[in-house]
């Protein structure tokens, strides 16, 4: 398989370009530092020896790994995304390389700033092994470079053993999934596959085909400012009301207090000021129904509320962003057992259970390309405390050719 310094090296050189996505543009790719990283891609995937390499306007690519074989096998493809959160810097990425980790503290930046296992106890689970953490200064980039490192490493490998039987595979790189726009523009027709599967879970031997519905919610609440000497009787403070709103939400479903399926609201961004408050959430279920009454419950929320003050002070626009993908993936469930066969047959347990999140996947089930999702490695995704252990990346690589290898047998 791809030895660990050459794993290292591409990921290293993938994560080192801040690629970090911007929910307030409108043009795809929504930052144009992204197209950094998508045109040493398509080099990359030149150099490497993949055909049909392509990248559109929009940053999207492509590529294709032609079959070795002279019998009919179904086309599929592997997908992961370039762009990172916009929830923590990914700007001077420094990673440190922990070989033979010891099970113990890894200091990050400064005394203050400690990567443990009494926080995340997950970490023992990589004792022996090689770790690659940031250094406390920014997130780390697993989330996804790791999963577009094991894809061109997986193809590189194939490309260099022709023996290793395998019909068309196709491999795809997105921008924008962490602002939900990861598969908006994706052409699925140009794609071609049968099914694909996103490389971009997280702990090793993870297997998911169910999501979150999921939602975002602006609410603007409008307050009206008179100089504070003279201001009884006429001055609204919009932050007072934003409390309301907030605090009138069920305080025990946000993510920090749910797990599994169990839904939550979580305000992510509060901007305000005496005249105007803008607060941004985003609403997770994945169950279609309970998904509904949450949207519903934060629209009957600002009508009570604007009743209460006796005016239009608080709006509502609540947009879907995408769906769980159980839906669309059910009826194929053999897509899922080959990907669960692949890592039983590399000696690893599979660990099938719902995402607490959502990936391109999602997205493009719905548009006719079912798609579930397989670990890339990393953990503790969108912040400092993120880490990958290498030998978790080096075994999504060989789930990624076994598969391929099953497909072409069956």
């Amino acid at each position: 398989m791809i030895t660990k310094e050459h794993l290292i090296n591409r990921f290293v050189s993938y994560i080192t370009v801040d690629t970090e996505s911007d929910p307030e543009s409108t043009t795809t790719p929504s930052s144009s530092k992204q197209w950094d990283l998508a045109n040493a891609l398509v080099e990359e995937l030149k150099h490497i020896g993949m055909d049909d390499v392509t990248i559109d306007e929009n940053a999207y690519i492509m590529a294709t790994l032609p079959s070795n074989v002279d019998h009919d096998v179904p086309v599929i493809g592997f997908i992961s995304h370039f762009d990172t959160t916009p929830d923590f810097t990914g700007a001077n990425v420094k990673p440190q390389i922990i070989e033979n980790y010891d099970g113990g503290d890894i200091l990050l930046k400064g005394a203050n700033i400690v990567l443990s296992p009494a926080d995340f106890e997950d970490l023992l689970l990589y004792k022996g092994q090689t770790l690659i953490t940031t250094d406390g200064t920014t997130l780390l980039g697993a989330d996804d470079k790791s999963g577009i490192a094991e894809i061109v490493s997986a193809m590189e490998y194939l490309i260099n053993h022709p023996e290793i039987k395998h019909g068309q595979i196709r491999v795809g790189f997105t921008p924008d999934e962490e602002i939900g726009r990861g598969a908006h523009k994706f052409d699925v027709q140009k794609f071609g596959a049968d099914w694909a599967y996103t490389m971009d879970g997280s702990q090793i031997g993870e297997l998911e085909y169910e999501n979150f519905n999921a939602a975002g919610a602006v609410v603007t609440i409008q307050g009206k400012i008179v100089h504070p000497g003279y201001a009884k009787g006429k001055m609204v403070n919009s932050m007072y009301i934003a409390t309301d709103f907030i605090n009138s939400l069920p305080r025990l479903e946000t993510p920090e207090h749910t797990e599994g399926r169990e839904g939550f609201f979580h305000l992510y961004s509060v901007n305000g000021e005496v005249d105007g408050t803008r607060l941004q959430y985003i609403i997770r279920d994945h169950d279609m129904g309970q998904f509904e009454a949450r949207k519903e419950m934060m629209r009957q929320l600002a009508n009570d509320l604007n009743t209460q003050y006796g005016s239009e002070r608080i709006t509502v626009d609540i947009k879907d962003q995408y769906f769980n993908m159980k839906e669309k993936v059910t009826p194929v469930m053999h897509i899922v057992d080959v990907a669960k066969e692949a890592m039983e047959l590399i000696g690893l347990k599979p660990l099938i259970k719902p995402i607490r999140g959502g990936t391109d996947g999602s997205q493009l089930s719905y548009m006719g390309l079912p798609c579930p999702n397989i670990f890339a490695g990393g953990h503790n995704f969108h912040g400092r405390y993120e880490y990958v252990p290498v030998e978790s990346m080096q075994k999504a690589i060989e789930v990624i050719v076994t598969i391929a290898r099953l497909v072409a047998k069956k």
